[in-house]
């Protein structure tokens, strides 16, 4: 359903001028600064940096073409295209924003906040008609400049905190949720679980983060806890889950069900369990997350949430081009109950 909220919204694009008044130097100087061109005295220089980043400022490139005109530029911000998730976010975006005639541009974080803050000012930079990215969590220099660019943000995939305009998406912490309270129905009481990211080498997976806090939040009011688990320094993949599976149970083997961070980790934790001759569920109940078709043709479908891509990116382009109020779209979430748990 959806639910306005208030206090967010399209807020009036950060100046130049405004940037030269937190500086108290002149506009001419904060150009200068901004296109290294001429002698700045390094403290000067400093001050316009720490003006810029304070008030979010992004430096028009188009300036006197598409920003007098009017930009037909939509900037979508994925964390990955590694699987499918991400790219039925697109292909759900692409069909609103082709009838209403504007065009995607996309970036690609790879889960680092700082290449997201880079790519955010690289788009805004061309001053696009909107803009979504994906999750609530940015850098704090990140979100000053998705509050102050004068044009509608759409969030999407998340809507477990506060945004800065348009939410489209369902709460992970249900998701995970609901998984504990399925396996906990059908009397598993010996938990793991098997997530992705976090390390040295790759950036969090915030959403799969809310995921696992609901899981382990429902079991803990349920009197029990996650007895182990093993974080793959990678991104998520069915390589990743299959190796993650296979550490986890070397270290656990009395495990009975293992709550896994997506569908293609807990694929790769179906096919380990296949290599190893592992009943599935009569031994080891696995359960995973987005209900991916992959999952749902497999010899044992997979014990799943669903999660509605396609809609999500339908309606944040729909939104993100409008003029609709600031509001939360909840799209919902549904249990799959599968085969392997």
């Amino acid at each position: 359903m959806d639910q306005p909220t208030t206090g967010r919204g399209m807020t009036r694009r950060t100046t130049l001028t405004e940037v030269a008044q937190q500086a108290g130097v002149s506009e001419i100087t904060v150009s200068r600064v901004l296109r290294n061109s001429g002698p700045i005295a390094p403290a000067t220089r400093e001050r316009v940096m720490e003006a810029v980043r304070a008030l979010g400022y992004v430096p028009n490139r188009v300036a006197g073409t598409l920003a007098s005109s009017g930009s037909n530029l939509v900037g979508i911000v994925l964390p990955s295209l590694a699987n499918i998730v991400f790219p039925e976010v697109l292909r759900g975006a692409a069909g609103p924003l082709a009838k209403m005639g504007y065009q995607p541009v996309i970036a690609v974080t790879e889960y680092d906040p700082a290449r997201e803050e880079a790519l955010i000012e690289s788009l805004l930079a061309w001053r696009p008609a909107g803009l979504m990215v994906t999750g609530l969590e940015h850098t704090p220099r990140a979100e000053a400049m998705l509050r102050n660019a004068g044009i509608r943000v759409a969030e999407l995939m998340d809507s477990d905190g506060a945004g800065i305009d348009i939410i489209v998406g369902f709460s992970n912490v249900d998701a995970g949720r609901i998984a504990a309270r399925h396996l906990l129905s059908r009397g598993y009481r010996r938990f793991g679980y098997v997530g992705h990211g976090g390390g040295a080498t790759i950036g969090k997976d915030l959403r799969a983060e809310k995921r696992w806090s609901g899981f382990a939040m429902t079991l803990k009011e349920a009197g029990y806890a996650v007895s182990d688990k093993e974080i793959v320094d990678a991104p998520s993949s069915v390589a990743a889950g299959r190796y993650g599976l296979a550490e986890l149970l070397a270290r656990s083997p009395g495990l009975d069900a293992v709550y896994l961070s997506n569908d293609d980790m807990a694929l790769g934790g179906y096919f380990h369990c296949l290599s190893q001759g592992i009943s599935i569920p009569g031994q080891l109940a696995l359960f995973g997350h987005n209900a991916l078709d992959v999952g749902q043709v497999a010899p044992q479908p997979l014990s799943t949430v669903r999660t509605p891509r396609l809609k999500i990116g339908e309606i944040g382009a729909k939104l993100v081009c409008g003029d609709a109020p600031p509001q939360t779209v909840d799209v919902g979430i549904e249990l799959i109950e599968g085969a392997t748990a």
